[in-house]
């Protein structure tokens, strides 16, 4: 995938993100949940575009 395109992508989410945040009347716990799993959702996909889910799958803790 193109870095525009990825850039691009994050602009979006992001003022998508802003608007919701602002226009959109909610409680503060639920605008904070819906925060985090936007941010959690677009960490994965970023690290899936730059191909580095196969090493965080095969990340083991222990032995």
């Amino acid at each position: 995938m193109p870095l525009i395109n990825v850039v691009l992508t994050l602009l979006v989410v992001g003022i998508l993100l802003w608007l919701i945040n602002r226009y959109v009347p909610m409680q503060g716990t639920i605008k904070g949940i819906l925060n985090a799993v936007v941010v959690i959702a677009v960490v994965i996909w970023i690290v899936n575009v730059f191909g580095l889910m196969h090493y965080i799958t095969q990340f083991k803790v222990g032995h």
